[in-house]
């Protein structure tokens, strides 16, 4: 297949050229840095494309087991895992396949050190340093009560025995003077258990492939803190990873006037894209801008029930006809992992544009996806 014009609206492009861009960088700054990068494959699990990301970064980290699986099974390299707590009858496959498992909490730390440790495996703790940085409380983990990782004052020193790291994750979409913010908490509340670990994991939520990163600050702060501790350092990106590297073509349904134009689309923001209506964001459509400054305005929904399934306002050049194309940006990630069939929506077919240019067809989806998810 060598065109899009044939595939079947709506669907999923992932382009590996601008893939692949991504992943240079990230292998380059891993490189620089001297740390190991991941892929967190909670934002992107594509695994059609893990053999090409398996060439430039280290494995994959998973926050259960069917993620922990697939890592396993498709890309290799390094396995980690990081749950809020463990399902007893599934700890024993996890320790079989990961290499580093992180605990939420001491309880969960003493329900299963022993088999933990006889199985060979690193295991880590999950610190919450409580310093905040980004004002979208649904992604803070640092926020108030959350049930994410130690706090200091919960910290138990007397049970480190056989704990070889820390890990703390508290970004999201964020620059690298973010990560230094949070690093000053971490070290002020538990620098003295540094010195004692192998291995520090920042985590994800690193936007290091967004334009404008500031990557030396990145660098220069991994080196340093590795100097300063002794520790091999982790980075567990996932929107970074494919961040601008995939898209969703979209057809326009109906056009219908109730005060502006609105335009019924094949694809659905409840659907297709559901960060639009939890982060929440408006993903940019080619050719478009944002309402009133082209001439032409309208206002895009998905074809189910739900009166709040509304992707967002745009403008452009010329009048939209029933049947044109609309191609919505970075959906690549959260966007195949999250999409679900409420309404009975058919989910996007998925589909890979290869560095030739041609594009090949991943994924189909049709009546049996929705019926065998029910009962």
């Amino acid at each position: 297949m060598n065109t899009n014009e044939t595939l079947k609206t709506p669907y999923y492009l992932v382009d590996e050229g601008l893939l692949l861009r991504n992943l240079e960088i990230l292998k380059d700054v891993s490189e620089r840095a001297g740390c190991k990068i991941l892929l967190a494959q909670k934002a992107f699990s594509m695994f059609r494309c893990y053999p090409l990301i398996a060439k430039y970064l280290s494995g994959t980290t998973a926050s259960g087991l069917y993620e922990a699986k697939l890592g396993h099974e498709e890309m290799g390299g390094e396995t980690h895992i990081f749950s809020t707590a463990y399902l007893a009858d599934e700890i024993d496959e996890i320790l079989s396949i990961c290499d580093h498992i992180v605990f939420n909490s001491f309880t969960q730390w003493e329900t299963y050190r022993d088999k933990a440790r006889k199985s060979g495996k690193s295991c880590g703790i999950r610190i919450n340093p409580e310093c905040s940085t980004q004002d979208g409380g649904i992604y803070d983990p640092c926020s108030p009560l959350s049930r994410l990782g130690v706090t200091k004052q919960n910290f138990r020193p007397d049970l480190l025995d056989g704990i070889d790291g820390l890990h703390f994750h508290t970004l999201c979409e964020q620059d690298s003077p973010d990560l230094v913010k949070t690093l000053q908490a971490v070290e002020a509340q538990f620098a003295d258990y540094l010195p004692k670990m192998k291995w520090v994991n920042f985590g994800g939520g690193h936007h290091i492939t967004r334009e404008n990163y500031d990557v030396e600050t990145l660098i220069e702060t991994i080196v340093a803190f590795k100097e300063r501790y002794n520790v091999d350092v982790y980075v567990e990106p996932g929107e970074a990873v494919a961040l601008n590297a995939g898209f969703l073509v979209s057809t326009v349904l109906d056009i219908i006037d109730n005060g502006m134009q609105l335009g019924i689309l094949d694809t659905s923001a409840a659907c297709h894209m559901p960060d639009v209506l939890e982060m929440p964001y408006r993903p940019h459509i080619v050719d478009s801008d944002k309402p009133n400054v082209k001439a032409h305005t309208y206002r895009f929904g998905g074809p189910t029930c739900l009166a709040g399934d509304i992707i967002g306002d745009y403008s452009f050049d010329e009048k939209l006809q029933i049947g044109d194309k609309l191609t919505f940006c970075d959906m690549a990630i959260y966007s195949m992992v999250k999409n679900n069939t409420f309404n009975g929506m058919r989910l996007p077919s998925i589909a890979l544009k290869k560095l030739d240019g041609t594009i090949e067809v991943v994924k189909t989806f049709g009546y049996e996806n929705f019926k065998m998810r029910l009962s």
